[in-house]
């Protein structure tokens, strides 16, 4: 049976039999999961942070941004926690999903440029006088 709503349980450690209907989060190891908003039963977990997905809790409920998307899943669900509210999206053609991949890689790639850069652009920043 399809999940149309979330509740929030927040967690230190996830259990090991998720209930349908609760996403967990573990805020300590920035972490969540939840079974499949199409009640396939399988296990989503996502990881959060600056590499992963944003978490938020308002009144209405939880959220995760951006889309939670289930390739390696049978059942290939895609759709949205917002508000607590799961809002289904478009099925993607297996070119979006790669096109989705590469675009995470081309992101972690950059945050750990960014965060650790080379010995070059760290002698550039230096003479630069830190700019």
């Amino acid at each position: 049976m399809k999940i149309d709503r979330l509740r929030l349980e927040l967690v230190e450690f996830m259990p090991s039999t998720l209930e349908p209907g609760v996403l967990y989060v573990s805020q300590k190891y920035q972490t969540a999961a939840h079974l499949c908003a199409c009640g396939c039963g399988e296990k989503i977990r996502t990881q959060l942070g600056p590499l992963g997905w944003k978490f938020s809790n308002g009144r209405s409920g939880p959220s995760l941004n951006p889309s939670i998307g289930n390739w390696q899943k049978p059942c290939r669900s895609h759709y949205f926690i917002k508000s607590g509210i799961v809002v289904w999206a478009h099925a993607l053609t297996e070119g979006e999903v790669l096109d989705g991949r590469h675009e995470e890689v081309r992101r972690r790639d950059a945050y750990f440029r960014e965060r650790h850069p080379g010995w070059l652009a760290q002698l550039k920043r230096w003479w630069n006088g830190g700019r």
